[in-house]
């Protein structure tokens, strides 16, 4: 495994713990070679160290993505028993001679090399282009022309292009280097286990997928929100904003799990062109179906976005974004899907809740059924994993009073907890080529058109009103908008799905 960027905060923080978690599992392959590539000046043994120290501070912190308890010598040795780093210039032809030299030299790991660009996104092009004109990407296949007796894949993190244009202009340099089928384009929300629970859910369930369609469900909200500001990514989010940070990429994967139709089996290519026809159907967003926001101060001196390091004190740069989209099949027409995403909110949580039409009230006419509570399936993806329905029950007594419960599952009440990071699984996707859960070409273009219309709005039109919401808070009040033209309004993200409903508490009749 060779990592472009290995100095960098995302192999230190991310990649290499998933990597130790594998190797704790029985996981990694027992050959296995790290090599790492950057400008740092570093060699093997002090790259090594640097790794064992990041990993030394995630001991005993329930709140790092590693949750260890200690770093396991005798696992930290097959991780890194061959550990070799090579310094240089990823623009330079000299740096990828001395890759092949180094690679050609390894014998025990039978000629696979995964290649990983943990590096800024202006690299992904160069970097591909580079490993291409070494001829690292060739693969020896066997006589029937069915698989390669070697492999070499290659694993681009996001984001993949800013708009159409651009992602069509990576694709197509990437391309001539490189098969579709040693390109994996990754994104960690997939490697969460509800996430791929999803599937499970919909298809290996037969109560479930009669009601998925529109003629039971009334809307579906998807929402990922953090507590969190930019910290210290101001300058990668001036340039790049809520919207391109979250939608098209990890809150669209959400999307496409819940409205694809099932497959006709779950291999790569069945799942990825389900997802794919979901993204084509999706209409183009129109910029008035969308709502921007940035965060201001809040509470005990917390600093608004225009006062965070390396943010321009006018910026015009959203950390909120809100949009309806429409998906124009038979299975979805008519069912609007809510999407937002933003920073410094109420309460972290990344949620689907998918929300079904009423039943007929005649029946309960002597029962206040205006205040009754809609029935709710709730997909909880963190920071608490499980799955919750919300449903109408008799309250206990001699008249019909209705009251709203809960039936949840939680994975941590019925399996044990692991440290997981996201991204083992995905890794472990790569080493055995497996695309199962990494975008396709056509599939990262089609998201890219779906919010064109907005960000060319929003390049051209500069926010009037920023900051207008609060940190803490549940968003701008437009997004409330958004939802209340038709009726709808946002679940609040403070319910976590942890505790049920508020008793009704009107007398009984």
């Amino acid at each position: 495994m060779v990592i472009f960027g290995a100095a960098g905060d995302l192999t230190k923080r991310l990649l290499v713990p998933a990597l130790y978690n594998l190797a704790t599992t029985g996981l990694l392959p027992e050959h296995f070679a790290l090599i790492g590539v950057d400008l740092a000046d570093l060699n093997a043994d002090s790259w090594r160290d640097s790794l064992h120290k990041m990993m030394e501070t995630f001991v005993g912190k329930a709140a790092s993505e590693s949750r260890i308890d200690a770093v396991d010598e005798a696992t930290w040795k097959r991780l890194t028993g061959h550990t070799g780093y090579i310094q240089g210039d990823l623009n330079d032809d000299a740096l990828y001679e001395k890759l092949k030299q180094y690679l050609d030299k390894l014998t025990d790991t039978g000629g696979n090399v995964l290649f990983y660009l943990a590096v800024g996104d202006r690299f992904f092009g160069p970097v591909v282009t580079h490993i291409g004109k070494a001829g690292l990407f060739g693969e020896n296949w066997d006589q029937d022309g069915t698989k390669p007796e070697h492999w070499r894949r290659v694993v681009i993190e996001k984001p993949f292009g800013h708009d159409e244009a651009s992602a069509k202009a990576l694709n197509s340099t990437i391309l001539r280097c490189a098969e579709e089928h040693q390109i994996f384009r990754i994104d960690h929300f997939l490697g969460k286990e509800t996430v791929q629970n999803i599937m499970a859910l919909r298809f290996a369930n037969g109560m479930f997928e009669p009601l998925w369609n529109r003629d039971r469900i009334d809307h579906v909200q998807i929402t990922a929100a953090e507590t969190v500001g930019v910290e210290t990514r101001g300058k990668f989010y001036e340039k790049t904003g809520a919207l391109r940070d979250m939608i098209p990429n990890h809150v669209f994967q959400l999307l496409a799990m819940v409205a694809m139709e099932p497959p006709g089996g779950f291999d790569a290519n069945a799942v990825r062109s389900r997802k794919a026809d979901v993204f084509r159907a999706l209409r183009t967003v129109a910029p008035e179906d969308a709502v921007r926001g940035q965060y201001g101060p809040g509470p005990n001196g917390v600093a608004g976005y225009r006062q965070e390091k390396d943010v321009a004190p006018d910026s015009g740069t959203e950390t909120y974004a809100a949009v309806q989209l429409a998906i124009d099949n038979w299975r979805w027409a008519g069912v609007p899907f809510f999407l937002r995403t933003g920073k410094h909110m109420s309460r972290r949580v990344t949620e689907i809740a998918i929300r079904f039409k009423p039943a007929p009230f005649a029946p309960f006419e002597d029962t206040d059924v205006a205040s009754l509570p809609p029935n709710w399936l709730l997909l909880q993806i963190q920071p608490d994993e499980g799955i919750a329905l919300q449903f109408e029950v008799k309250r206990p007594g001699p008249v019909v009073d209705l009251a709203a419960v809960r039936m949840a599952f939680k994975y941590d009440d019925w399996f044990p907890k692991e440290p997981n990071i996201g991204y083992e699984t995905l890794i472990f996707d790569v080493m055995t080529g497996d695309q199962t859960l990494f975008n396709r070409s056509d599939m990262v273009e089609e998201t890219w058109r779906v919010v064109g219309k907005i960000l060319e709005r929003w390049s051209a039109e500069a926010p009037s009103d920023f900051p207008n919401y609060a940190s803490g808070s549940d968003g701008p009040a437009e997004a409330d908008a958004l939802l209340a033209r038709e009726g709808r309004s946002w679940r609040p993200t403070a319910d976590n799905g942890k505790s049920g409903p508020a008793p009704q508490t009107k007398p009984a009749v």
